[in-house]
């Protein structure tokens, strides 16, 4: 169920935790405290220190996020996978 009351943000991963959360600093200096989203866990996205994320908040709970995108690097090749044979 989608709720239109999220706050977007983006930041940069600033620790990797353990059970899927991440210490995310916010460009406005706060440091949160997030976990990946289902879409991400699904495709097996792999997110690091140092990497750009988007995130979802609530209004409620301003300490707590939800990444939803990994922002790619300008200049970085790009992944292809292979097919399975």
């Amino acid at each position: 169920m989608a709720d239109d009351n999220t706050i977007d943000v983006e930041g940069k991963v600033v620790a990797v935790l353990p059970g899927t959360m991440f210490k995310v600093a916010l460009s406005n200096g706060h440091v949160v405290l997030a976990h990946i989203s289902g879409k991400l866990r699904k495709h097996f996205i792999k997110i690091a220190t140092g990497d750009t994320v988007k995130m979802e908040m609530s209004p409620y709970d301003l300490e707590k996020a939800r990444i939803t995108y990994r922002v790619r690097e300008q200049g970085a090749p790009r992944f292809v996978r292979r097919r399975r044979r």
